[in-house]
């Protein structure tokens, strides 16, 4: 185990640093002057000047990624110009908002998702496993900026229910805070839900067949026992697959979420960055998404091996 998880950490090095390069090379072409939008358009040409000679535009793109590469050796994200912060600080404070979003839309995909895919699975050529099917394959075909529109038309702008935008504090109580949290939890964890429910379904009804599931049967064993107890728990090996790609997509889905929702999080800051042209920002903030994306897939190789003894990560990692 500590073999793997050893081999694994090692291994992101090369990953990290390719996805420097990539957002490097992107970020540099994204249209305009960076130092002119910063700026804006009352600047004058000395002005600009200055800015690109400070955040080193001027020198050729190789010496600006060595200079890149030698930060982030150092922990350094670099320092925003637009904010007049370093990237860090910016990370950090914007960071809890979108791990909260996140977290709240993955329970809650989790617990309909699966809840769902486990009556279709157990209620197989019902009612209920057409109904779910359907809604399910509805919810994976919805594009996330179309829901997020149509939920704030209904709930907001048409029923006046909910809040449309922005994120609510615990200090104006616990209502304003989980409403302001409600449609875009919905909105971020719709696909998922879908995603959720398709796969335990499928996990399940390989597992409800399988000799020893007919034989707790033979025996009289509860049948809601025989679901929780031994079926569900060998099913759960895809599911964890799936949950580690979910929780990335989340995460990476958020930045349409957040902006439809004006929610103060990673993802709003990602485009508030490219809108300023404040590639800095943007650099840091897709390099820490991506450490995240490497450490969750970590996390969920482990897991399999709390699910399904069977798994030995030492062996892989031979």
């Amino acid at each position: 185990m500590l073999r793997y998880i050893t081999r694994r950490i090692v291994d992101l090095i090369p990953t990290l640093f390719l996805v420097a390069i990539i957002v490097f090379l992107i970020t540099r072409m994204i249209p305009g002057d960076p130092a002119s939008t910063m700026l804006g358009p009352q600047a004058s040409v000395e002005e600009i000047n200055n800015l690109r000679e400070q955040l080193g535009l001027n020198d050729p793109l190789f010496q600006q990624f060595v200079d890149y590469v030698k930060q982030l050796f150092q922990f350094d994200l670099g320092y925003s110009i637009a904010y007049n912060r370093p990237v860090t600080e910016l990370i950090l404070e914007r960071f809890p908002n979108t791990i909260v979003l996140t977290l709240f839309s993955l329970i809650l995909s989790l617990i309909i998702g699966m809840t769902a895919g486990i009556v279709s699975a157990v209620k197989r050529g019902t009612f209920w496993d057409y109904a779910f099917s359907l809604i399910s394959l509805i919810g994976v075909s919805i594009p996330v900026f179309w829901l997020g529109i149509m939920l704030v038309l209904l709930f907001s702008v048409y029923l006046g229910w909910l809040p449309s935008t922005g994120m609510g504090s615990m200090q104006n109580g616990i209502v304003d805070y989980f409403s302001h949290l409600i449609l875009p939890g919905i909105t971020l964890a719709t696909i998922p839900m879908a995603t959720f429910s398709r796969i335990t379904r499928s996990s399940m009804l390989e597992v409800l067949e399988q000799n020893y599931i007919k034989t707790a049967k033979a025996k009289g064993v509860a049948g809601w026992l025989i679901v929780v107890k031994h079926a569900l728990k060998n099913a759960m090996t895809p599911i964890l697959t799936v949950l580690g790609m979910q929780v990335s997509s989340m995460l990476g889905g958020a930045v349409l979420t957040e902006t439809i929702y004006s929610w103060p999080g990673m993802g709003r800051l990602i485009v508030d960055a490219i809108n300023r042209r404040d590639f800095i920002v943007v650099q840091g903030t897709v390099l820490f998404l991506a450490l995240l994306f490497v450490l969750i897939n970590l996390l969920i190789d482990l897991l399999y091996t709390v699910v399904n003894p069977k798994v030995r990560l030492t062996k892989v990692a031979k």
